[in-house]
């Protein structure tokens, strides 16, 4: 039966002028037919929940590793929490929500098993390669390493979507071309020669959305999941004047409240207290930029969606508390000596030895390649790897496999 487009609302109220417009999108690399049904940012989050990468989200480590336990976050429920929040402040100024949630939903991708202890033990092996970035691989991932089309390698996403994965935390280089934190990573230079993804300026508002949601759900949730281990404490977050605020106003309205919930309360006011303050702040600096276009919003000279002043100081102290009672903590320490020991011993072997690789498509070329290209793909096969596949493939290549309990 033939589809009646005109009555199709696509789920949009009223969007603002300066949102990314879906139907006046800059495309694709590989041109696409139109969908009567999807925009394309909508097709864009479809295709990016249904990729390979996305399923591997489950078994990657968030802060705890998935043996501490089924309720820690892992990878995918950090990102499904980060896409919540950012659809949420998307809806609030206005914006394309497909976009946000895509971009939240697409960040995390080329992160390694074992969370940033992954990261930073491939990074030090490549670094006579190149180094290792998470968002780079990410841009790898959806362009290149992802093969379930038949026309092109990746899953063909939109320039804003692209744009938002690489830039939403913000311009890459300065307008001299200079890189703003250090050497843009090469895959992303690459990338942008092909399809320039305009590196010195600002990404999208939705962009920006998911950016400054992936700190709110980390900020709340690892608390949440410290509590729940016991590295923190109700006392040491009160070094915190922002949630000792709240745990007294959780008190004073629920004096007996049993733990768990009283945690919940305290994180849930987080969560909606942060979300208002960077809805007042855009708001702000949207009545005095005046934005008329997307266009306009990337050549701003600021972030537009942040925190206050005095919210981006909680910030800061919480992540200062999460740093100092979690992630530098002893027992975190150990384990994630063993888990980069993991990664490291992986990336030798398949070094020198490719064949190891097993299911690894590229396998049967690696061994005639120059050393760079064959660190590169080394380094694909590793950073795809769920947590629980590093540690299988560990025991079957040593004798004995790092303790990660």
């Amino acid at each position: 039966m033939a589809i009646d487009t005109r009555s199709l609302g696509f789920g949009y109220g009223e969007r603002a002028i300066y949102a990314a417009d879906p139907w006046n999108s800059r495309g694709r690399l590989y041109p696409e037919g139109g969908s009567v049904t999807r925009s394309d940012f909508q097709r864009d989050r479809d295709r990016i929940v249904h990729t390979t990468a996305f399923r591997r989200l489950k078994h990657k480590t968030q802060v705890f590793i998935a043996q501490d336990g089924d309720h820690y976050r892992t990878r995918l429920t950090h990102t499904i929490e980060v896409a919540q929040i950012a659809r949420a402040l998307a809806r609030a100024l206005k914006l394309d929500e497909d976009l946000a949630e895509g971009v939240a939903l697409v960040h995390d991708f080329g992160h390694t098993p074992f969370g940033h202890t992954g990261e930073d033990a491939l990074h030090e092996v490549l670094i006579p390669y190149g180094g290792f970035d998470h968002n780079a691989q990410s841009l790898r991932i959806v362009t290149k390493l992802e093969r379930r089309y038949a026309d092109f390698d990746g899953i063909n996403l939109t320039w804003e979507s692209l744009e938002g994965l690489v830039k939403h935390n913000g311009p890459l280089i300065d307008r001299e071309g200079k890189g703003i934190k250090g050497p843009v990573p090469q895959p992303i230079l690459d990338y942008s020669e092909i399809y320039d993804l305009e590196l010195a300026s600002f990404a999208s508002l939705e962009a920006q959305c998911a950016a400054i949601a992936d700190d709110i759900a980390y900020d709340t949730h690892d608390i949440d999941d410290g509590l729940r281990s016991g590295y923190l404490t109700f006392d040491m977050l009160e070094d915190v004047p922002f949630l000792a605020g709240l745990m007294r106003e959780v008190r004073e309205r629920h004096p007996k409240l049993e733990e768990s919930r009283f945690t919940h309360e305290i994180t849930r006011r987080q969560i909606t207290r942060m979300v208002e303050d960077v809805i007042g702040v855009a708001q702000a600096r949207l009545a005095e930029l005046k934005p008329q276009s997307a266009k306009e919003v990337r050549n701003a000279d600021r972030t537009i969606v942040s925190f206050s002043p005095e919210m981006a100081e909680t910030d800061r102290q919480i992540k200062a508390v999460l740093f100092k009672r979690i992630y530098r903590h002893p027992d975190i320490m150990r384990i994630r000596a063993n888990a980069a020991q993991i990664v490291t011993d992986l990336f030798h072997v398949y070094m020198e030895n490719p064949t190891e690789m097993q299911s690894h498509y590229w396998v049967d070329h690696i061994a005639g390649l120059a050393e760079p290209a064959k660190a590169r793909h080394v380094a694909d096969y590793l950073a795809g790897m769920t947590d629980t596949y590093a540690i299988s493939a560990h025991r079957r290549l040593f004798d004995h496999t790092p303790d990660l309990r």
